[in-house]
């Protein structure tokens, strides 16, 4: 028997099938290790011993390792298969430590795609731990400890702020940034002039271009009003000039440009993408054969396999025509490009979105014809345009309009840009000297808007862009602010909290380097250079920890404290004033004198009164809860009068109006339906998510 170890339980049938019956595929369920919580600081590393780590097996994690280690001992030989990544790399490795195994020879397998190829060329050539790759994940991984306890553990005692980290504080500070371009924008008035005239017995608006002195702005009323007494002729074309343009194919997907495009064209949020993408790429039931759809979905680069290009080149010309077939572009990479593996693809071209519909939930469905039409679009030809500006004189002033033909689809045949310029089924005949007759004109008084919020795909771009992060961390990086209570969300749009506010300025102020974009993305680049082999980890974490905790010892002496609101009465306890606190179930009222005194005062609810009385008693019958989620009736003169009413109740009475887990805007309320009762969504038909109804059962 031989032992083959991925992360996900969804892969395991799937592998196992491809790889035969004296193969057993187990699942670690991610991570099974991390820092522990002792020593020095709790930081987990020993700081004063070249910073060795110390390891804990997880909790949840031990029953796993447990089944493990007693399958590795019967089994002739452990496969090594986790993700092909820099956490896929360090769990292997944690796997080879618990498990005993020889790392240095050990078997290790790398695929980007789970099919029947990709599993069996994979087995052809397998390969041992990259202990480079390693290194630098754990590197990370103690660099984040460190910055997370010491910097948190400050900011939460002086300002009461939950936490801070390398990725989500400098993540943090570029929407804190956008919040003071907000706050200090200062609306400007102008004024924009209409003009429509008359085309062939259609309106056309034009857009203003100048006056007759030459003026592109129009600032004042004065101004605007001296133009309007002008448009009182024809609207003359004075220049007309016909281009062809070609407009080439986006390249196919990095994970930033998912979370972006899924955002913009299907409103999800990065952590519904990712999620989403997950499914795709372990697998769907096909046809009672569980296939992988995508390749991996954490990338960062546009490239596509050779092989991959080959096979899209014949189903191309299958499907759309030789004339369509483009080729394979070379997108620059940047910098921080890592490149190690290809784009977001289909494992199949002939798996179309629509061939397969009947398999997939719509969120499945929507997100694969996306990332489907996107790779091949990628290499059909671009589309081509007939383009015709024209520019028109009205007594001196002018105006321009443009008419757009499309003479050759292209690309657009799969996969339409998202913005569409207004097209003609063909160019109007138009000369210089023609006149047309102005059938309308005035103008608007208008107000420069302030800056835009970002959105959570804004966002994602600018951590791209500035180096913040790694695709695997973008969605987990703006859940944390979430979380934090840094940021709220309101249809993926971000906007920074009072505390979010408050946090980004005192770590700009006092730890500028940890906010600061370039420095965090300087960062990860020398963190990089360790899974080449370039750098020493040691003398990374080392040059880095004594000048931060010099800053934390700094920082303790020097940053105000932001004394807590005081509620007015007093602790039972110990005699310390009450004060209001955030934790991370919200507002709470505790003790000053925390850690001394641990006293947290009760949450006072108010009674639930139903509108009858006690038979008994004669006082008012009320909702008691007896238990998370499950209430009864009872008398409010309790415990003089003890009446209780016998009724049927849920088994989970919260189950209605909770917030809708798919689109996050509706709720759930119970429906009625061709089998019954059932919980849907209130914003049905643009969200259908549904659930059973737990059965009811007696007290």
């Amino acid at each position: 028997m031989k032992l083959v170890i991925v992360e996900s339980p969804t892969k395991c049938e799937t592998i196992k099938r491809y790889l035969g019956d004296e193969y057993v595929v187990k699942a670690s369920y991610g991570h099974i290790r991390d820092l522990a919580t002792k020593g020095k600081g709790g930081l987990g590393i020993d700081v004063d011993n070249n910073f060795a780590p110390a390891y804990i097996i997880n909790k949840d994690k031990k029953k796993v390792v447990y089944d493990l280690q007693k399958l590795a001992k019967e089994a002739d030989e452990v496969i090594l298969a986790t993700d092909p990544d820099r956490e896929g790399e360090a769990i292997a490795w944690h796997l080879a430590k618990v498990l005993d195994l020889d790392i240095k020879n050990n078997k290790r397998l790398e695929f980007h795609e789970i099919t029947r190829d990709s599993i069996g060329e994979a087995m052809k050539h397998p390969r041992t731990i990259d202990l480079d790759l390693v290194q630098s994940q754990e590197t990370r991984r103690m660099l984040d400890r460190i910055i997370g306890f010491k910097l948190s553990a400050l900011i939460n005692r002086k300002i009461h702020s939950r936490s801070a980290g390398r990725v989500q504080s400098a993540t943090l500070k570029l929407a804190y940034d956008q919040e003071l371009k907000i706050s200090k924008f200062v609306p400007e008035e102008y004024y924009k002039i209409n003009c429509v005239i008359l085309l062939n017995g259609k309106e056309y608006e034009l857009t203003f271009v100048s006056d007759g002195n030459g003026n592109k702005e129009v600032k004042n009323k004065e101004h605007a009003e001296a133009i309007l007494k002008l448009l009182n002729g024809d609207a003359k074309v004075i220049s007309a000039d016909k281009t062809i343009k070609t407009i080439d194919s986006k390249p196919p997907f990095t994970t930033s440009t998912l979370q972006q495009e899924a955002f913009s064209r299907l409103k999800f949020k990065t952590d519904k993408t990712q999620r989403v993408a997950q499914s795709l790429y372990e697998g769907i039931q096909v046809n009672g054969e569980h296939v992988g759809l995508i390749t991996y979905m954490r990338t960062d680069s546009t490239r596509l396999a050779p092989i991959y290009v080959e096979r899209a080149k014949s189903y191309i010309i299958e499907t759309f025509g030789k004339e369509f077939l483009g080729h394979a572009k070379q997108f620059k990479a940047t910098e921080l490009t890592q490149d190690a593996h290809e784009a977001i693809r289909p494992t199949s071209n002939h798996r179309t979105p629509e061939s397969i519909r009947q398999y997939l939930t719509p969120d499945q469905y929507n997100l694969y014809k996306l990332i489907y039409n996107r790779t091949i679009a990628s290499l059909l030809k671009g589309k081509k345009e007939e383009i015709l500006n024209l520019t028109f004189d009205v007594n001196g002033v002018k105006f321009k309009a443009e008419f757009t033909h499309t003479i050759f689809q292209g690309y657009e045949v799969i996969y339409k840009d998202e913005e569409e310029t207004k097209h003609y089924k063909q160019l109007p005949e138009i000369n210089v000297g023609d006149s047309f007759t102005i059938s309308n004109s005035n103008f608007e008084q208008k107000f420069t808007a302030p800056p835009s919020r970002f959105s959570e795909a804004k966002i994602v771009k600018l951590m791209e862009e500035v180096g913040i992060g790694r695709p695997s961390t973008y969605a987990s990086t703006i859940s944390t602010l979430k979380k934090r209570k840094y940021v709220t969300e309101e249809k993926g749009i971000l906007t920074v909290t009072e505390q979010g506010m408050k946090t980004a300025h005192v770590l700009e102020k006092y730890f500028p380097e940890i906010v600061d974009a370039k420095y965090t993305a300087d960062m990860e680049s020398k963190l990089d250079t360790i899974s080449d082999g370039d750098q020493s980890a040691l003398k990374i974490i080392s040059d880095f920890y004594y000048d931060f905790v010099d800053q934390i010892d700094r920082a303790y002496k020097i940053m105000y404290v932001d004394e807590a609101v005081k509620t007015g009465e007093k602790c039972p306890k110990c005699g310390g004033d009450l004060v209001y606190k955030e934790g991370k179930n919200g507002k709470f009222i505790g003790c000053s004198n925390y850690p001394k005194c641990d006293y947290v005062q009760k949450e006072k609810k108010e009674l639930q009164y139903t509108g009858e009385n006690c038979p008994i008693c004669g006082k008012p019958l009320v909702i008691r809860q007896y238990s998370k989620g499950k209430s009864f009736v009872a008398c409010s003169g309790y415990p003089k009068c003890n009446y209780t009413v016998k009724e049927q109740f849920s088994e989970n009475e919260n189950e209605e109006n909770r917030k809708c887990p798919d689109c996050e805007t509706g709720v759930l309320v119970k429906k009625r339906g061709k089998y019954g009762y059932f919980l849907g969504c209130t914003n049905y038909p643009k969200c259908n998510h549904m659930e059973k109804i737990n059965k009811r059962r007696r007290k």
